[in-house]
């Protein structure tokens, strides 16, 4: 360590970044370089991706960090390379190559094997994978050359369009639930096929409302002065604007901002963004009873 260099003064920072994940780097590894940009004390991510995949990796400083878990359960949605005849260790390029057969299936064939996997769907998730098994990780158990078993999970596929067919492979749009695993998608869809698939490439284009066209590469955040940096920055709500939202008077904002439960007027139910004089003061849960319970309260400045 450089003794001359200035030590760091981390600040606070509120709100959300819409990063573009590049290639070969581990989520954590993006969140960190990009809070080294903003100085950012506190900092967390939406979902990890995968360092072989690209794209859409929300990121929340400071207070947007409470609401970081609301897009954990959103949709995603992706653009995946299949690579058809090669199979792998991992399920994706960065594997072995276990196996390789000639492809032979008409185009009728993929439709077919294609809607096999659209609504809800059974996988059993990858041994390279982040799950844990009494505490170790499924990859690093992987990586030691031992298999376990893994119970099979039910997820959604919204969405599963063939965008393109050359040569030995294909592009997909993929808009899928919360857990599923597109390199498992891949391998079972060229088990259905009889040669076998990998993942070749991935990118992530949109998590619930929030798309790719409104994120930025860590390139460009650092070539950015601080100013406009800081312009790309989202509000703390910016995360939240699926739910309904709820406004409350001054009295009953000084309760729930205490965490007590008010009544409110609307029809609004369940979760909701609650705000007084338009800032955002948490969210909320409003039950049958037009209660609106406090759930996770912003700090006040």
């Amino acid at each position: 360590m450089d003794a001359n260099r200035p030590k760091r003064t981390w600040r606070r920072v509120n709100g959300v970044l819409l990063l573009d994940k590049p290639q070969g780097m581990t989520s954590n590894a993006a969140l960190q370089a990009a809070r080294r940009l903003f100085s950012a004390a506190k900092a967390g991510h939406t979902g990890t991706l995968d360092p072989l995949a690209t794209g859409l990796l929300p990121l929340c400083f400071g207070e947007a960090t409470k609401f970081s878990a609301d897009l954990l359960d959103a949709d995603k949605t992706y653009e995946a390379e299949v690579r058809f005849g090669v199979t792998t260790d991992t399920g994706d390029a960065e594997g072995e190559v276990l196996e390789r057969r000639t492809p032979d299936f008409s185009p009728q064939d993929l439709e077919a094997a294609l809607a096999r996997f659209r609504g809800r769907i059974t996988q059993v998730p990858p041994m390279y994978s982040a799950l844990k098994r009494d505490g170790q990780p499924l990859y690093k158990l992987a990586r030691q050359g031992v298999t376990v078993e893994r119970e099979a999970r039910e997820v959604k596929i919204g969405e599963l369009a063939l965008l393109d067919r050359s040569g030995d492979g294909c592009r997909l749009r993929v808009t899928c639930s919360k857990g599923t695993y597109i390199r498992t998608l891949a391998e079972d869809l060229g088990r259905v096929l009889g040669c076998g698939a990998h993942l070749a490439a991935l990118r992530r284009t949109a998590v619930g409302g929030v798309l790719i066209a409104q994120a930025v590469t860590l390139d460009a955040l650092g070539a950015w002065p601080e100013d406009e940096r800081s312009r790309r920055l989202l509000p703390v709500d910016a995360l939240l604007q699926g739910l309904p939202d709820v406004a409350l008077d001054e009295a009953q904002s000084r309760r729930f901002a205490h965490g007590n439960p008010v009544a409110v007027a609307g029809g609004v139910r369940g979760k909701c963004r609650v705000y007084a004089q338009g800032r955002l003061l948490g969210v909320g849960e409003v039950d049958p009873a037009g209660i609106v319970h406090p759930r996770r309260l912003v700090a006040s400045s």
